[in-house]
């Protein structure tokens, strides 16, 4: 018998906001992709291009990211938007791209992001929502959001996901990285500039060896000086004697 989801309450203004857009309202926005409204081939691509932004994010979007046999089904319209949706976060790319790097609770703020638009309302939701992953396992957890009546109510069938109920202090969604420092620093991604970082009140290179700084400041002080007396001399007009 699977664990029911934890109870939780809401406890940031995120649930008072207004949905970005106008969907909710049945207006026309260009920002808001639904498949009944894509009457050409090229409006059917720029749906499959906003679905890919949302749930690979622009840092994923690549050409061996796509899913060809999807992008095929829906432009014969023999799945749904939300098909479509659920298919690429179920995909193999998704998974060693968002899944792989990321703990449970990190991913469970990125899904919810990418799927239902919003960020998680506080760390019980995190929690509660990190358990199902751990016991029904990552596709059910899709399924479970996927076919939730939030997502219901805010996209429906054949709506692309979009970000919504944003405060005006958050970031975008696509500004989020796909991996966490965690990760980051377990896989020695390291930035590469600058090429010298700090480490225990002193500074090493890339290579991850110390630097003496007082030898290297008697370095640079001798060539200062050095450059400094040749400047003397040039300026005397005596230099030509060396």
């Amino acid at each position: 018998m699977a664990i029911p989801l934890l109870e939780y309450k809401p406890t940031t203004q995120n649930q008072r906001v207004n949905s970005f857009g106008t969907a909710d309202i049945n207006e026309d926005n260009p920002y808001i992709y639904r498949i009944e409204n894509a009457n050409s081939s090229g409006e059917v691509e720029q749906l499959i291009w906003a679905a890919y932004r949302q749930i690979f994010n622009e840092q994923e979007i690549l050409k061996f990211n796509r899913q060809i046999t999807l992008e095929t089904q829906l432009k014969n319209r023999s799945i749904t938007v939300k098909d479509f949706i659920r298919g690429l976060v179920k995909s193999e790319r998704f998974y060693q791209l968002v899944v792989t790097p990321n703990n449970n609770y990190r991913l469970v703020e990125m899904v919810l992001k990418r799927i239902l638009g919003r960020s998680p309302y506080n760390e019980q939701e995190k929690i509660a929502w990190s358990i199902q992953i751990a016991t029904l396992g990552w596709g059910k957890f899709v399924d479970i959001l996927i076919d939730s009546s939030e997502y219901e109510q805010a996209f429906g069938e054949y709506t692309v996901p979009y970000q919504r109920k944003r405060m005006t202090t958050d970031r975008p969604i696509s500004f989020t990285p796909r991996y966490g420092a965690d990760y980051r620093d377990r896989a020695g991604i390291v930035q590469k500039w600058p090429y010298i970082r700090q480490w225990r009140g002193g500074f090493y290179p890339g290579s991850g060896q110390n630097v003496d700084l007082g030898a290297l400041s008697a370095v640079l002080l001798v060539i200062t000086a050095g450059i400094t007396f040749l400047l003397i001399l040039n300026w005397l007009g005596i230099s030509d004697i060396y």
